[in-house]
C-alpha cells in the first residue's frame, strides 16, 4: 500500500484503538496525512507517536464530533498541520444495548448523537468546502467514508437503536453520492466484521486471534487496506456503494429495490389485502434473517 495515498490527507474519527486505529496506520503507511481524532486524548496521541515512529505524517486531536463548532475547529487543525483535508473516515461510535422494549430515551438519544450526528457534522462541513472549491474551478478528488454495519442492514435483536442508526448511515452515504458527485466527492460506507471495543464483548469468544498464530480472520487491519483504496485517487470512480468486510472477504451490499407488485388501478379493499399481500410476499426474495433471531 506504500504511496497510494501520498500527498493526501484525511481526518479519522474514533482513531485512537480498534478499526480507527488500523485505519490510520495503514493511511499514513501508504503517504497519507493523518488527523487521529479521539475523545480518549491519550489514546489518540499513542496513534499519532507510533505513526510518527514509523516515520509517517500524524496529529491528534481529541474534540468532540457531534459539535458542529468543535467539528470546524478539527477541519481547521487538518488544514494547519497538512495544508488541505481530501477526505474524512466516520469510525467513531458506542453501543447501548438493550432488548428494544427495555431502551430508554437516553439509550436511543446518545447512540443517535454519535453515530447520526456524528457523521453528520465533520462531513457537512467537508462538503461544503469542497463545493466552494469546485465552484471556483478548482479540482476536487474527495473522499466520504462512512461507517454502517451488518446489523444497519438487516438488523440486530438487542440492538434496535444501534441498527437503526447503521441504517441511517447507510441511507445517508447514498445521499451523499448523488448530491456530492458534480463537486468530485465520493462516499462510500463500510459494513465492517472486526474486533474492536464496541465487539469485544459481546463476540469476545468467536473473535479471539487463532492461538496457532495463522490467520487472524477479525484482526481490524483485514478492513483497513479498503479503506486505503477508497481514501486514494483510484477510487475517484465508486461512488453510493456499501461494502461489507470479514476476514478476506470482500462483498458488496444490494440495496433495496421494488419487487413483485400488483396494479390494481383502482383502490384496494381492506379484505382483499390478505391474498394480494400473501401473494406479494411469496414471490420475493426473502430477506436475510435478522442477527440473533
Amino acid at each position: 500500500m506504500s504511496g497510494l495515498c501520498a500527498q493526501r490527507n484525511v481526518i479519522v474519527t474514533g482513531a485512537g484503538g480498534g478499526l480507527g486505529r488500523a485505519y490510520a496506520q495503514a493511511l499514513a503507511a501508504a503517504g497519507a496525512g493523518v488527523l487521529v481524532n479521539d475523545v480518549r486524548a491519550d489514546a489518540a496521541q499513542a496513534v499519532v507517536a507510533a505513526i510518527r515512529a514509523s516515520g509517517g505524517r500524524a496529529e491528534a486531536d481529541s474534540r468532540d464530533i457531534t459539535s458542529v463548532i468543535d467539528a470546524q475547529s478539527i477541519v481547521e487543525h487538518a488544514l494547519a498541520a497538512f495544508g488541505e483535508v481530501h477526505g474524512v473516515v466516520n469510525n467513531a461510535g458506542i453501543t447501548r444495548d438493550r432488548m428494544f422494549a427495555s431502551l430508554d430515551e437516553s439509550d436511543w438519544d446518545e447512540v443517535m448523537r454519535v453515530h447520526l450526528k456524528g457523521h453528520f457534522c465533520l462531513s457537512n462541513l467537508l462538503a461544503r468546502r469542497w463545493r466552494e472549491q469546485s465552484k471556483r474551478g478548482e479540482r476536487v478528488d474527495a473522499r466520504i467514508v462512512n461507517t454502517s454495519s451488518g446489523a444497519g442492514l438487516q438488523g440486530s435483536v438487542g440492538q434496535g437503536n444501534y441498527s437503526a442508526a447503521k441504517a441511517g448511515v447507510a441511507t445517508l452515504t447514498l445521499v451523499q453520492a448523488a448530491e456530492l458527485q458534480r463537486y468530485g466527492v465520493t462516499a462510500n460506507a463500510l459494513a465492517p466484521a472486526a474486533r474492536t471495543g464496541m465487539t469485544e464483548q459481546v463476540f469476545a469468544q468467536m473473535m479471539q486471534p487463532p492461538a496457532d498464530g495463522g490467520f487472524d480472520y477479525y484482526a481490524p487491519e483485514n478492513v483497513a487496506p479498503l479503506v486505503v483504496w477508497l481514501c486514494s485517487v483510484r477510487s475517484a470512480h465508486v461512488t453510493g456503494q456499501v461494502f461489507e468486510v470479514e476476514g478476506g472477504k470482500l462483498a458488496l451490499a444490494e440495496g433495496w429495490h421494488r419487487g413483485p407488485l400488483r396494479d390494481k388501478g383502482a383502490r384496494w379493499g381492506a379484505e382483499e389485502l390478505t391474498a394480494v399481500v400473501d401473494a406479494l410476499i411469496a414471490e420475493a426474495r426473502p430477506a436475510q434473517k435478522v442477527w440473533g433471531s
